[in-house]
Order: structure tokens, then C-alpha cells, then sequence
């Protein structure tokens, strides 16, 4: 289990993040048009899962944005942002943010997505949500990086996720 820190107290997670060179679980999540979607949709691609609480939280929602901004030129790398939000809130966030490079996810039809990635929160408030961890998967969805982030206060390391894919931040803006 890993350890997650909200508002200055301490909670556990269900299960460890994905290891490095691992095959990447395969997912079942629900995407902005109510559509189920799977692994199988990113085949052949690059795949950067930015995983968190709440879009509705700020530091969530700065991730967000952030991971759209660098991902503007990146034809080849599906930028997923996955929590248990409603479709319909992510939807609206990326409207009014006017976001274009990244992909709304939820997990609200199908369970197990945060047992298997190892964030589902398992005590305090926020239990049943998911711990922010962002998880990079090359083109054949082996991890090439993993980032557990163990304060809700904190955001990615944009630059190492970007350079698990041989990407300077730079080169992404």
C-alpha cells in the first residue's frame, strides 16, 4: 500500500502503482461521450495517464491544464486524464478551459482501475477516489514511468514524464 497525504493526514492506498517495464493493466473507462473505452483504443501509441482526485480540486485541475499545454504538438501520445469524475464535469472543465490535446476518462461504470494501478484510496474522506499518480506506457503499453504523488498539494513531474517518452518539456510546449 501506498501512502497518500490530504490536508495534513495520512491515508493508504489499495495496491502499488504499476512497475517499469511491467505491461500496463488494461483499462475500462467511460470517456466525455458516455462511450466505454479500453487500451485497445491507444493501440500503437504513446500513453500518458495523469490519474487524480477531483477535476473540481485545483491542483488537479492545474495538472490538467498543464499536461494539455505541453502536449500541443504531440500527435502520437494520447495525454488520458483519469479520476472518478463525472463525464460530464470533465467535459465542461475542458470547454471552458478550451482544452484540445487531452482525453477525459472516468471510472464510474467500471470497477477495479484503481486496484489495478494501485491508487484506489482505501480510508479517510477521500476514500474511493483515486491518489494522483501519473503513469507513462510506450507504444506497447510497457510502463516506461511511474510517479506516485504523495501530497494532494503537490503537482507531476511534468518534465520526467515527458522524458520517459524522450520528450523535452520544451520540445512539448
Amino acid at each position: 500500500m501506498a501512502k497518500f497525504t490530504y490536508e495534513n493526514s495520512s491515508y493508504q492506498t489499495h495496491g502499488e502503482l504499476p512497475t517499469i517495464g511491467s505491461h500496463a493493466p488494461d483499462i475500462m473507462l467511460v470517456n466525455t461521450r458516455l462511450q466505454n473505452v479500453s487500451m485497445t483504443e491507444w493501440m500503437g501509441m504513446r500513453k500518458v495517464m495523469n490519474i487524480f482526485v477531483s477535476i473540481d480540486t485545483p491542483v488537479c485541475a492545474r495538472s490538467v491544464i498543464e499536461f494539455d499545454r505541453h502536449a500541443k504538438n504531440l500527435d502520437d501520445v494520447a495525454m488520458l486524464m483519469v479520476s472518478y469524475d463525472l463525464p460530464f464535469a470533465f467535459a465542461r472543465f475542458q470547454e471552458q478551459h478550451k482544452l484540445e490535446n487531452v482525453i477525459g476518462l472516468s471510472a464510474i461504470r467500471h470497477a477495479g482501475f484503481g486496484e489495478n494501478y494501485g491508487v484506489h484510496i482505501v480510508d479517510g474522506p477521500l476514500a474511493g477516489m483515486f491518489s494522483p499518480a501519473v503513469v507513462v506506457v510506450d507504444e506497447n503499453n510497457t510502463v516506461v514511468y511511474r510517479e506516485h504523488i504523495a501530497d494532494a498539494a503537490t503537482e507531476p513531474d511534468y518534465e520526467a514524464a515527458f522524458r520517459a517518452l524522450g520528450i523535452a518539456v520544451d520540445d512539448a510546449d
